[in-house]
């Protein structure tokens, strides 16, 4: 069985994390989505929230198990005998970091692999602090995320 790991902040989930996840549902058997928790970085919606958002905004999927973790992504993979870690890259200038963590992680566990979607052209410019920043000032966004996280961001700037 193919298994990877999706991680991200996920602060919230967009359309362009669901476009990679849905691609990647093509290659692996079994994915984590997997939200990293870190006490250090201000999130605008909880851990629980995100995961929430999470599972209202994907197909009920078998294949697919939303989940949390703290510590080095490396020794959760193990964990959960993922071969693979998913990430997108959206533009060039995201390749560097990701490249480094990447090369971070082989050296960390040689066992997994990092594989690299690129993001549908119509979602590269997305990012999820975008998105809070255009629903602070009352733009619309609903083609940028699934419908729950909308009503949800709504929620949180009152609007």
């Amino acid at each position: 069985m193919r298994t990877a790991i999706y991680p991200g902040s996920f602060d919230p989930i967009t359309n362009g994390h669901l476009d990679i996840l849905e691609r990647a549902t093509k290659v692996f058997d079994k994915i984590y989505v997997t939200i990293l928790v870190n006490p250090q970085k201000k999130c605008l919606f909880s851990d629980a929230e995100r995961q929430e958002l999470i599972e209202k905004s994907i197909e009920p999927e078998n294949k697919i198990i939303v989940t949390t973790f703290d510590g080095l992504l490396t020794n959760y993979a193990v964990k959960v005998e993922a071969q693979a870690i998913i990430r997108g890259l959206r533009a060039v200038s995201d390749f560097d970091y990701e490249f480094q963590m990447a090369l971070t992680n082989r050296k960390l566990n040689d066992s997994i692999d990092t594989v690299f979607f690129m993001t549908s052209e119509k979602y590269s410019y997305l990012n999820s602090g975008l998105i809070k920043q255009l629903v602070m000032f009352g733009a619309d966004v609903s083609q940028f995320v699934p419908d729950i996280v909308e009503m949800r961001l709504k929620e949180k700037f009152n609007r």
